[in-house]
């Protein structure tokens, strides 16, 4: 598994799930899947209908070479920017499109990405692109390179040590203190876990506001009369009461 740290625009460093590369693998081909869909309606719609009238003038394949490249790009663009960052094949992978350096993608960045994508995924076959992701310590392709970005893990697995599952072995031995963590989400959980983690090993005056805006949040959010001294220890007690309820 590899990870890389992004420093937010709040100064704070959070730790992300690179995407392997056969999700990526996964997600582009699912991609292509709709895109041919879309190039059939293109060929029915209206290279069909210019066959009939012009024969066979040059201008027919000029007009397939355009509408299949263009139609390449724009889906790639069009997808990423109004999903934020996460293509139909992305989505159903579970990965996304973020910067490096913290900010939101936007309209620029996600187009280097589709022109390069010509480039290092449809030219080459998608040879470009394994190679560069492969040899890149931040699974870069040229179009991530060029906008500077990365794809990461948005659908995680929890990973608990395993004391914490052998110490909680059933309903009946352990009493959860907050039943209602069970409306969080595991992607809500990875958070809590991840802003707990990054304290303990950066305990600085950043890392400190965000476990006090997190606890806020989630005390507003699980209707608690008050926000609880401990913070970290009322983190660790959610995470605790999410694995036996979930279990």
């Amino acid at each position: 598994m590899q990870t890389i740290d992004i420093r937010t625009t709040q100064n704070v460093v959070i730790e992300y799930e690179l995407a392997p590369l056969r999700e990526r693998i996964f997600a582009f081909f699912i991609d292509l899947i709709i895109l041919l869909a879309f190039y059939l309606v293109f060929f029915l719609a209206i290279v069909m209908p210019l066959l009939r009238s012009a024969g066979d003038s040059p201008m027919i394949g000029a007009i397939i070479s355009l509408g299949f490249i263009g139609g390449f790009l724009l889906y790639h663009l069009l997808s990423e920017v109004l999903a934020d960052g996460q293509s139909w094949g992305k989505k159903s992978m579970g990965i996304k499109v973020v910067r490096l350096d913290g900010q939101e993608p936007g309209l620029s960045d996600y187009l280097l990405r589709a022109v390069f994508h010509v480039v290092d995924t449809l030219f080459s076959g998608g040879i470009l692109a394994i190679l560069l992701i492969l040899s890149s310590d931040k699974n870069q392709r040229l179009g991530d390179m060029t906008a500077n970005t990365t794809v990461i893990r948005v659908r995680h697995n929890l990973r608990f040590r395993l004391e914490d599952i052998l110490n909680i072995n059933t309903l009946e031995n352990y009493e959860p203190q907050y039943p209602e963590v069970r409306q969080l989400s595991e992607q809500d959980m990875l958070l809590i876990k991840n802003v707990v983690s990054r304290y303990r090993t950066y305990k600085n005056d950043a890392h400190r506001e965000v476990v006090i805006q997190l606890v806020a949040h989630l005390t507003q959010l699980l209707g608690l009369p008050e926000a609880p001294r401990d913070k970290i220890g009322f983190l660790k007690t959610l995470i605790r009461d999410y694995i036996v309820i979930t279990r």
